[in-house]
């Protein structure tokens, strides 16, 4: 794709497959396990602000600043939910939407060490601000991601996370140790938004405390509700509809905000499934009508 597009929609493609490893992350807790964090993006930020002051400072090479700032996401991860996820529902989110405004406020007040505002430079994996070499690099992430999540999901784990998703106190009766499984998938997730975060930042090139704000995380809650919660593809369709929608829309400012909270209640309220589940049920639709197409488009699959 990047050679038959310019640089600027080669980059919106990026951006797009870097929401996609967020939005998968975010899923894995959100949606197959049923704990609703807001910190999700604040995890991305330690990954890439872990790198660039490990490369700035101790001049490490970049994929072990990348490392790093994946071991510090989950220390950090595994820590947060080891004080939060015990509390259910608005308490969880309240928590870790604090915990995220605290370090976002400390990365700007530190500016001797963060650069806070200003920016912090860092240097560009590849040597060059051209996209198209980070666009098969984020291919490749979001692949792994894909896979790495597919495994868990149809791993013991998974069932797990379902269990407890849909019934904790049952779950837990059955003698699943919820509070553990609950707080591996948070430091998995953790992970994934780091290294993700890692990849990002020496891709742009200059870290700021701007995209640990609250609306990076309500863009990462949309794209996995447009395209599904509680679905496989979901966060893969949503993620890059929202981010080429949202660039498409980028001379209204703020007021895209608006118009994406009211294609989550249009979603919520038609397809609860989202995007996969409009694609479903218009391959349903095309199925009935076109009887030799129904092995490829209703195939036989196991229930998310």
């Amino acid at each position: 794709m990047p050679w038959g597009t310019s640089e600027y929609h080669t980059h919106v493609l990026v951006t797009s497959l870097y929401y996609v490893v967020l939005a998968i992350g975010w899923n894995l807790l959100a949606g197959y396990t049923g704990q609703f964090s807001l910190a999700h993006h604040t995890f991305a930020g330690v990954g890439a602000y872990t790198s660039a002051l490990l490369v700035r400072y101790t001049h490490v090479p970049i994929l072990a600043g990348i490392a790093a700032g994946a071991v510090v996401a989950a220390a950090m991860g595994y820590g947060l939910g080891t004080l939060c996820l015990r509390m259910r529902a608005i308490y969880l989110a309240l928590a870790t939407w604090a915990f995220a405004e605290s370090l976002r406020l400390l990365i700007t007040v530190e500016y001797e060490i963060t650069r806070g505002d200003l920016g912090l430079a860092a240097p560009f994996l590849f040597a060059t601000p051209r996209p198209t070499p980070y666009y098969y690099l984020f291919l490749a992430l979001a692949l792994v991601a894909i896979l790495v999540a597919r495994e868990l999901v149809d791993s013991r784990i998974g069932s797990y996370m379902r269990a407890i998703r849909d019934d904790e106190e049952a779950a837990s009766v059955m003698g699943v140790d919820t509070f553990k499984w609950k707080r591996f998938v948070f430091a998995v997730s953790a992970v994934f938004a780091a290294v993700a975060g890692g990849f990002q930042g020496h891709y742009v090139g200059l870290l700021s405390p701007t995209p640990m704000k609250f609306n990076e995380m309500a863009m990462i809650v949309v794209m996995v509700i447009v395209g599904g919660l509680r679905t496989f593809a979901g966060p893969i369709l949503g993620a890059v509809f929202i981010e080429v929608l949202s660039e498409a829309l980028r001379a209204w400012g703020e007021v895209r905000m608006v118009l994406f909270a009211l294609l989550v209640i249009v979603i919520a309220r038609g397809y609860p499934s989202g995007l996969v589940g409009i694609c479903r049920a218009a391959g349903g639709r095309l199925a009935a009508r076109v009887p030799a197409l129904a092995p490829v488009l209703r195939p036989e699959r196991q229930s998310d």
